[in-house]
């Protein structure tokens, strides 16, 4: 990538890459909020179910190929590889941030 990502974004795909979910729940606000899959999880505890269930569980792993601001969010386009059906696939990844802290998070 040319530029950088966003320190929270960073710090999020960093801690995915060594599977690690408490630190990949670290840069979301209390009230973070993640939709993927047509469900919502909302607030630490619900995004560390999430994480644990569709992250570490299937060993997914993202990695980042490009990214650009869009309409006030930071969107991430990559691949995610792991131990699940159909991998690796490709992934787009909305993420708004508020401050130094992801806000929500669109998976698509």
């Amino acid at each position: 990538m040319a530029t950088a990502l966003p320190k929270p974004i960073a710090d999020y795909v960093a801690a995915n890459a060594r599977l690690d979910p408490e630190g990949m729940l670290r840069p979301f606000a209390p009230d973070g909020v993640v939709q993927d899959d047509g469900g919502e999880h909302r607030g630490h505890a619900e995004l560390r179910t999430w994480i644990q269930d569709a992250t570490i569980a299937a060993r997914a792993i993202f990695t980042p190929e490009t990214h650009r601001e869009e309409n006030g969010q930071v969107v991430v386009d990559g691949v995610t590889s792991g131990d699940f059906k159909g991998s690796p696939l490709r992934f787009t990844l909305r993420f708004t941030l508020k401050g130094d802290v992801i806000r929500a998070l669109e998976i698509g």
